[in-house]
C-alpha cells in the first residue's frame, strides 16, 4: 500500500468521524431546542379558558401593568378588595381564572399577572405595580399557588404596610420571609394528596406566618387542583373529584376574604 493510498483512507476516516460528530451535535442541539421551546415560547394569555364556575358570573378583561394581567371583576356592583394572585411555576394565568370567578360574587377583584417565563421568582414585586395601577385604591391581598405563593409571601414580608392579607395555596414562605408580626391575616391551604409541595414544609411554614393563620387541608385533593392546567408530573393521586375540591377551596377563600378590610 502506498503512502498516498493510506493518506486517502485516513482522510476518509476523519471525514466520516467528523460527519458523525456533527450529526450528534446537531441532534443534541435539536433535542435541547425541543426541550426549551415550551419554556421560552409560552402559550397565549387566553380569557375564559375553562373558567366556568356554577352561578358565579364575572366580568373578565386583559389589562397592562408592567406586563399583561388577567382581571376578573364582579359582574354587578363594585369590588371591595383586590386579590393579586401569582401563578405557580410554568403555569399560565388563565389556569386560575376560575378562582377569580368564584370570588367575584363576593366583592373581590382578582388580578392574575403573566410572569416572565411564567416564573414568579422573576417578578416577585409585580404586586406593587398591580396595586398602584389596577387595584383602584382597594385593600390588596396577595397570594399564589406553589412557587407563586412563596414569592407572594416574600413580597408581603417586604411590604407589610401595603398588604391587607396573604393567601398561600400549596405553598410556604421562603426561609428569609418572617411574617409572624405582620399586621394582616393569612390563610394556608394544603392539598391532602399533594405530591409536589412537601406537606411537612407547608405545615411548618405556618409558624412563619401571622399569629392566628389557619392551615386548611383539602381532603383528597392534589397539587394541580388549585389551577386548571391538567395533571402534573410527580403529583399525588386524588381521592376526590376536582369539582368537590374546588368547592372547598372556594368556601375557604370566601371565608378568608370576608374578614379582610
Amino acid at each position: 500500500m502506498t503512502r498516498a493510498t493510506r493518506g486517502c483512507r485516513d482522510n476518509g476516516g476523519v471525514k466520516k468521524r467528523t460527519g458523525l460528530l456533527l450529526a450528534v451535535i446537531l441532534g443534541l442541539l435539536g433535542y435541547g431546542v425541543g426541550l426549551a421551546q415550551p419554556y421560552v415560547l409560552r402559550t397565549p394569555l387566553v380569557v375564559g379558558q375553562d373558567a366556568a364556575v356554577p352561578d358565579a358570573p364575572a366580568r373578565v378583561r386583559l389589562a397592562e401593568a408592567g406586563g399583561r394581567v388577567l382581571v376578573v371583576d364582579p359582574a354587578q356592583g363594585d369590588a371591595r378588595v383586590a386579590f393579586v394572585l401569582y401563578p405557580g411555576g410554568l403555569v399560565r394565568p388563565q389556569a386560575y381564572e376560575w378562582i377569580g370567578h368564584a370570588l367575584a360574587a363576593h366583592g373581590v377583584r382578582t388580578l392574575i399577572p403573566e410572569m416572565p417565563l411564567d416564573l414568579a421568582v422573576l417578578g416577585t414585586d409585580r404586586a406593587e405595580r398591580l396595586a398602584s395601577e389596577l387595584a383602584g385604591g382597594l385593600p390588596v391581598v396577595v397570594g399564589g399557588h406553589s412557587l407563586g405563593g412563596a414569592m407572594a409571601a416574600s413580597y408581603a414580608a417586604a411590604h407589610p404596610d401595603a398588604v391587607a392579607g396573604l393567601v398561600l395555596l400549596a405553598a410556604y414562605p421562603p426561609d428569609n420571609a418572617d411574617l409572624v408580626d405582620a399586621p394582616f391575616p393569612a390563610v394556608s391551604l394544603l392539598a391532602g394528596n399533594d405530591g409536589v409541595a412537601d406537606p411537612d414544609r407547608v405545615r411548618a411554614g405556618v409558624g412563619s406566618l401571622p399569629a392566628g393563620t389557619r392551615l386548611v387541608t383539602v381532603p383528597g385533593a392534589v397539587h394541580s387542583f388549585f389551577g386548571r392546567y391538567g395533571p402534573q408530573a410527580g403529583d399525588g393521586v386524588p381521592d376526590v373529584d376536582r369539582a368537590t375540591a374546588e368547592a372547598q377551596i372556594t368556601a375557604e377563600l370566601v371565608r378568608f376574604f370576608a374578614q379582610v378590610r
